[in-house]
């Protein structure tokens, strides 16, 4: 495995693009976007310390249609495509745990499509805030407004609104491109049901740490 740094904003790989590698995040955390034609996009998936980026790869795809960036900086490691195959095919293990890893993204990323239709920016905001957090060292977020709104879909207005709600309510503190988590708890009560389908899902799935 190689050691990579992955910087904020670094696109991993863009729609429809042959895959060269897989990453494993360490500690930085990458999401997975959709990207209508007029450029507007939309956020499917979060990918942290839990998986890996490139699932296509064992798949059988090679190419997907989404795009991955990274969305908090950090570490990760990286395997050659060729290399990784091998070892896919070669290790019964790993074979059955990247599986067990696809199932739980797919339930996110199908719990997040009805999220982000049927729940309010406030909602959506606690649940994108509170699966970040899951996956970060700090309670520190660094990310912009503008960057929130494009990952959840919605008007940056909207963004704003719901982030002064939760400064307000005393469960977020908000400074221009930084957001920390002050109340954890209170972000879970605020949250919709989507969150806990996630977490169960992923946790019923991840082997014991």
């Amino acid at each position: 495995m190689e050691p990579v740094k992955l910087a904020l904003g670094q696109v991993i790989y863009e729609p429809d693009e042959t895959l060269s590698h897989v990453y494993f995040p360490t500690t930085a955390i990458v999401s997975l976007l959709y990207t209508m034609e007029n450029g507007t996009s939309a956020e499917m998936g979060v990918v942290g310390c839990d998986g890996v980026v490139g699932i296509a790869v064992f798949m059988g795809g090679d190419t997907t249609p989404n795009r991955a960036v990274v969305q908090s900086a950090g570490d990760a490691f990286r395997l050659g495509l060729k290399f990784f195959r091998d070892e896919f095919r070669r290790i019964a293990e790993l074979h059955r745990l990247l599986l067990l890893y696809t199932q739980a993204l797919l339930t996110q990323m199908s719990q997040t499509a009805v999220c982000n239709r049927l729940h309010s920016v406030e909602q959506q905001l606690c649940r994108w805030l509170l699966l970040s957090h899951d996956r970060l060292e700090s309670d520190e977020l660094v990310m912009t407004q503008e960057l929130i709104a494009n990952m959840l879909g919605v008007r940056r207005e909207g963004v704003s609104v719901a982030a002064h709600r939760l400064h307000k309510a005393g469960l977020i503190r908000y400074r221009r491109g930084h957001i920390t988590i002050i109340d954890r708890r209170g972000l879970e009560r605020a949250v919709c049901e989507c969150y806990q389908v996630v977490k169960t899902e992923c946790d019923r799935l991840s082997p014991p740490r």
